[in-house]
C-alpha cells in the first residue's frame, strides 16, 4: 500500500519558485559570482607581482647610503616607480612623479560616482537622469583608456635608452615590464568591456527599453561590474605604483 509523506513545514515557508531568494535577481546573483571568480584572477596576478617584486632589492637596499634621488636603472634592483612614471602629456621635460597616474585614478573613481548616481536615478525611474549619468560614466571610461594608452606609449618608447617591451626593460629587470603590460593590460581590457556594456545600456535607456520593462535593474548589474573594475584599479595602483 502506497504511503503519503507529509511535510511538517508550513506552506508559507516552502519555496515554490517564482520568489527571489534574499531578494536578489538571477542576473545580479550571477554577476556577483562572476566578480568573485575575477577577484581570484586579479589576486593571483598581484600576489605573483609581490613575490617577484620582493625577490629583488630596492635601489637603496642595493646601494646603502645613497639618496633616492641618485636612482639609476639597473637589472640588479627593482625600479623606483617615481622615476619611471614621472611624465605628463604636454609637459615635456617636467618631472612630476606619479601625477599623471594619480589623475587617471581620480578619473576612474569619479566615473564610479557617476555610476552610483545612474543607479539611483534608475531606482527613481528617471530616464533623463539615467541617460545623463551613464553618459558621464562612459566619458570617464574612454578618458581613462586614452590616458592608459598614452602611458603605455611613453613606457614603450622610454627615455631613449631602448624603452621597454616583453624582453627588454631600460628601467630595470624585464619582469617589471612584463607585469606592467600584463596587469595593467588585463585591467584595461576589463575597463574596455565595461565601457562597451555601458554604451549598450545607455543605448537601451535612450530607446526606452527599461521603461517598457518597468525597472532599471540592468543599470545595477553593469554598475556592479564598473565598481569592481574601479576597486581593482585601486589595488593595482597601490601594488604597482606605490610599493
Amino acid at each position: 500500500m502506497a504511503t503519503t509523506h507529509t511535510s511538517s513545514t508550513p506552506d508559507h515557508l516552502i519555496w515554490k519558485g517564482g520568489i527571489q531568494p534574499m531578494k536578489v535577481g538571477y542576473g545580479k546573483l550571477m554577476m556577483w559570482i562572476f566578480l568573485l571568480s575575477d577577484t581570484f584572477t586579479f589576486s593571483a596576478l598581484l600576489i605573483s607581482y609581490g613575490l617577484v617584486r620582493f625577490s629583488f632589492p630596492s635601489f637603496q637596499d642595493a646601494n646603502p647610503g645613497a639618496s633616492i634621488h641618485d636612482f639609476t636603472a639597473s637589472s640588479e634592483w627593482w625600479p623606483t616607480p617615481e622615476f619611471v612614471f614621472e611624465a605628463v602629456p604636454f609637459l615635456h621635460g617636467v618631472s612630476a612623479p606619479l601625477v599623471f597616474v594619480g589623475i587617471m585614478t581620480f578619473i576612474l573613481i569619479f566615473s564610479s560616482v557617476t555610476m552610483v548616481l545612474a543607479v539611483e536615478a534608475g531606482h527613481r525611474r528617471d530616464k533623463a537622469d539615467v541617460e545623463k549619468w551613464m553618459l558621464w560614466t562612459i566619458l570617464g571610461g574612454f578618458t581613462f583608456l586614452g590616458s592608459q594608452a598614452w602611458e603605455w606609449s611613453h613606457f614603450i618608447h622610454g627615455t631613449g635608452a631602448g624603452g621597454a617591451n616583453l624582453v627588454y626593460n631600460e628601467y630595470g629587470p624585464a619582469a617589471f615590464a612584463d607585469f606592467f603590460f600584463f596587469i595593467t593590460g588585463f585591467h584595461g581590457t576589463h575597463v574596455l568591456s565595461g565601457v562597451v556594456l555601458n554604451v549598450l545600456v545607455f543605448y537601451n535607456t535612450v530607446n526606452g527599453v527599461y521603461e517598457k520593462r518597468g525597472h532599471y535593474e540592468m543599470i545595477e548589474k553593469v554598475g556592479l561590474y564598473w565598481h569592481f573594475v574601479d576597486l581593482v584599479w585601486v589595488f593595482v595602483f597601490t601594488f604597482f605604483y606605490l610599493v
